[in-house]
C-alpha cells in the first residue's frame, strides 16, 4: 500500500514559516520563466535581425544610401543597424569637422562603434543576473525552509511520551517539499542562464566582427579620398 502524495495537502499542513518560503520559490520561479521566454523570443529577433542587416549591408553598393534608409527609421533599429548607424554618423560628422585629420576621425568612429556595441550586448543581456541569482540562491531559500521544519517537527515529537515514525513522518515530508520546490525553481534557471549567455556571446561576437570589417570599409575610404 503506498500514499499518496499531494504537494497542496502538504502545503496547507506546513508551518507559517515553511509556507512563506513555498510561495517565495514559486514567485522566483515564474518570474524565471517568463524571462526565459521573453529573452529567448528577444534574442532570437536580435539574431534575425543581424542577419537581415548584414545581408543587406553586404549586397549594397551605396553606404550613404543605405545610411539614409536606416536614419528614417532610426527609432526602431538595434543591433548591427543601431552600431552602422553610430559609426556612420560619427565618421561623417568628424569628417565634416574642420581640421580632423584622416587618423582623429578613425579614432573618434571606432570608439563609436565600440560604445555601441556595448549598449547592444547591456541590452541583450537584460534579466540574465536575475536568473543566475534565481539558480543560485533558491537551493539555499528550500533548504532553509527544509531545516526549519523539520527541526520544528522534532520539537513536537519531542512533546509527546511515545514517539513514533507515523508522527513526524508528515511534518518531515512537509518541509522537505520546500527543498524540491528550490530545486525546481533553480534547475531551469541555471539551465537557462548558460544557454541565453551562449546566445548573447554568439551576438557579441557578431556584432564585434561587423564593427571591425565595417571599420576596415570606412579606413579604406578615408585613405582613398585623403590621396585623391
Amino acid at each position: 500500500m503506498t500514499a499518496e502524495i499531494s504537494i497542496i495537502d502538504l502545503f496547507m499542513q506546513a508551518g507559517f514559516l515553511v509556507k512563506i518560503v513555498m510561495l517565495t520559490l514559486l514567485g522566483m520561479s515564474i518570474a524565471s520563466w517568463t524571462m526565459i521566454i521573453k529573452r529567448s523570443k528577444v534574442l532570437s529577433v536580435a539574431r534575425h535581425e543581424q542577419e537581415r542587416f548584414e545581408d543587406s549591408f553586404w549586397s549594397t553598393q551605396d553606404l550613404s544610401q543605405l545610411y539614409q534608409k536606416v536614419k528614417e527609421r532610426k527609432e526602431d533599429i538595434a543591433g548591427s543597424e543601431e552600431i552602422f548607424y553610430s559609426g556612420f554618423t560619427e565618421y561623417a560628422r568628424l569628417r565634416r569637422t574642420t581640421g580632423s585629420s584622416s587618423v582623429s576621425v578613425m579614432e573618434g568612429t571606432g570608439r563609436a562603434m565600440r560604445v555601441a556595441v556595448a549598449r547592444e550586448v547591456e541590452s541583450l543581456e537584460t534579466s540574465l543576473p536575475f536568473l543566475a541569482t534565481v539558480g543560485s540562491i533558491s537551493p539555499y531559500i528550500g533548504l532553509f525552509g527544509t531545516v526549519w521544519g523539520i527541526m520544528n517537527a522534532f520539537i513536537a515529537l519531542g512533546e509527546v511520551k511515545q514517539a513514533t515514525l507515523s508522527m513526524v513522518a508528515p511534518g518531515i515530508a512537509e518541509a522537505l517539499v520546500a527543498t524540491a520546490m528550490g530545486l525546481f525553481a533553480a534547475i531551469p534557471a541555471v539551465m537557462a542562464y548558460n544557454r541565453l549567455s551562449n546566445r548573447v556571446s554568439k551576438l557579441e561576437h557578431a556584432y564585434a566582427t561587423f564593427s571591425e570589417e565595417f571599420y576596415s570599409i570606412l579606413h579604406r575610404q578615408s585613405m582613398s579620398e585623403k590621396d585623391a
